[in-house]
């Protein structure tokens, strides 16, 4: 028997007051997903360095960056942050990160298509995204969303830690 068709997630932007329920969500997902990748010290030093509130805040208030978050119902499951670059219609997705427990279950894609839709509306003709090289599910997720690597890098972020990554691309178009 097939299951039950999952409700669309209604997406919707981050508010200034809603930067601690998003720094908690981060932390939830990133202790599932990179608990057997990178060590608990590095997952706690990114997680102070990219969501703390000062920098979600700055963050939120640049005309250059946006913060998107999907619901089902009253509960908040995942979240999307997308900036432009420097190269010309290319946009970044730099944060895409669903619930556990809400996972393969179209709340990622749905924030990919709203994040698509909106770069396109922008003058967007490709997104790319950097993902751990042994972030097998995201890359997974992301490979069926139409991205490919680009790139293979390995940067330095400080405190001795380094993002080795696998720069991945799609076109808008």
């Amino acid at each position: 028997m097939p299951s039950p068709a999952q409700p669309t997630p209604l997406i919707r932007p981050v508010a200034r007051e809603e930067v601690g329920a998003i720094a908690q969500l981060a932390r939830t997902v990133w202790q599932a997903a990179y608990r057997d990748i990178i060590s608990q010290a590095q997952i706690d030093y990114m997680l102070g360095q990219r969501y703390g509130a000062p920098r979600l805040l700055e963050e939120l208030a640049r005309p250059d960056i946006w913060w998107d978050q999907a619901f089902v119902g009253a509960r908040r499951l995942g979240f999307a942050a997308t900036q432009a670059t420097a190269t010309p219609a290319e946009f970044k997705l730099d944060k895409l990160y669903v619930h556990p427990e809400a996972q393969r279950q179209g709340v990622g894609s749905a924030l990919l298509q709203h994040v698509a839709q909106r770069c396109r509306a922008r003058g967007g003709k490709s997104l790319v995204l950097a993902v751990n090289k042994n972030n097998a599910q995201a890359i997974a997720a992301y490979r069926k969303n139409g991205f490919e690597v680009r790139e293979s890098v390995c940067v330095e972020i400080g405190n001795g830690f380094v993002m080795d990554d696998f720069i991945m691309a799609r076109s808008l178009a």
